[in-house]
Order: C-alpha cells, then sequence, then structure tokens
C-alpha cells in the first residue's frame, strides 16, 4: 500500500507548498513547524491502519463504546533532519516507545552508501513500527535502518512515512524489503537526478531544519 497525501486536496497541499518554497524556507522555524504539521497529519493517517480494540466508559450520563489502539506503535527516527517530523508523530502518539538512528549518506562516485553508526531502540517483536525520516530518495537509508533493527526482533508491520518520496526508492523498497510495510508520503515526485537528490524535493531537510553542515 502507498499513501500519497496531495492526490486529495486539502490544507496539508499549502504546507508542502511552503516546504518547496525556496524563499519560505529560509525561515527555518516556519519550515520545522511545516515538518511537524505533515508529520502529524500522516500520524493521523497511519492511525487508521492500526489494530484497534472496543473499551466501555462511563460517561455522566451513560455507557459509551469507544474503539481505541490496543496498543502504542512504535516509533524510530533517523536523525537529525527527522526530529521535527517525529515529533509531529509524538503529538498523536505520545505515549509510544521510541528509536533513534544515526545513518548518513556516504557518496562514492556514482555509488551511494549508507553510513549507520548509531541505533537505540526498544523490543519491537510483534509491535506495529513507524519509521520516519522526510526524505525517501533511493530507500538504501530506510532498508539498512530496517534490516538494523531487526536485531531488536522482528515487526509485524513497517509503516514509512516520508515527507516526500521518489519513485526509485519505491521501487528499491519493494525490491529489498521481505516484512509487511506500508508507504505513507505527503508527495510522490518525478525522479531521482544524477546525484540521487529528488526531483523537484525540496532540498536537505536536515539542513533547511537545523543550517548547513561541514
Amino acid at each position: 500500500m502507498t499513501f500519497i497525501l496531495s492526490q486529495v486536496n486539502s490544507v496539508a497541499n499549502g504546507m508542502l507548498k511552503e516546504l518547496r518554497d525556496k524563499r519560505i524556507q529560509q525561515d527555518r522555524m516556519r519550515f520545522r513547524q511545516n515538518v511537524e504539521k505533515l508529520g502529524s497529519i500522516l500520524a493521523y493517517e497511519i492511525s487508521k491502519q492500526l489494530p484497534y480494540v472496543a473499551e466501555r466508559i462511563e460517561t455522566p450520563l451513560g455507557i459509551s463504546t469507544i474503539p481505541v489502539l490496543s496498543e502504542q506503535p512504535v516509533l524510530v527516527t533517523v536523525l537529525r533532519a527527522g526530529l521535527p517530523f517525529f515529533q509531529g508523530f509524538q503529538y498523536f502518539f505520545d505515549k509510544a516507545d521510541s528509536g533513534f538512528i544515526g545513518a548518513y549518506r556516504k557518496e562514492n562516485g556514482d555509488d551511494i552508501a549508507i553510513n549507520l553508526e548509531y541505533l537505540a531502540a526498544p523490543d519491537l517483536t510483534g509491535k506495529q513500527l513507524i519509521m520516519i525520516d522526510p526524505m525517501l530518495a533511493t530507500g538504501k537509508s530506510f532498508v539498512k535502518s530496517i534490516q538494523a533493527l531487526l536485531s531488536h526482533g522482528t515487526p509485524a508491520h513497517v509503516h514509512i512515512a516520508a515527507l516526500v518520496a521518489a519513485p526509485e526508492g519505491i521501487a528499491f523498497l519493494k525490491e529489498q524489503l521481505q516484512l509487511p510495510y506500508s508507504i505513507y508520503t505527503c508527495a510522490l515526485d518525478e525522479k531521482l537526478n544524477a546525484q540521487s537528490y529528488i526531483v523537484p524535493g525540496l532540498g536537505d531537510a536536515g539542513d533547511l531544519c537545523y543550517g548547513e553542515k561541514l
């Protein structure tokens, strides 16, 4: 399953427009806030696919039965760009356990390698895992992160959340992932360029959130 938020008209498209606009991008706080808001919207969409159980509660006037999450998902994000996006998910899944991954792309000529140097995560056995990373470009960082997380147990389902995705990344996930998974993105863009950046994309999300790195 691939869910693309921008395929339906909503106020979310205005947030996505501001994320892409190179003039508005210069306002870092506004950029981070839009990333958080879109994280919350995708969290809501993902919540529709999670398991629920009916609970009876007593109101001042009677009894009501309401479906609620049977258990909290596990939220995992990739540092540093994923932090504001992750915050948006925490607003909805405020009791969820969380994990963090330190991964970055290393370019070696035409080849893109992913270095993963840090991982902290809870037990994932049988859990609904939400992988949170703003850009689904080549898909290599998602695949390497998920493979590393399997050392903490095999989740029941992986929900992959990205602000912007490229067709090449989606195809790579389909080829590489053996677990049940779904993709949720705000936009499916045209392609990757020669440097494996998403076109039209929005630039480097981490730099836009926090400033350029050396």
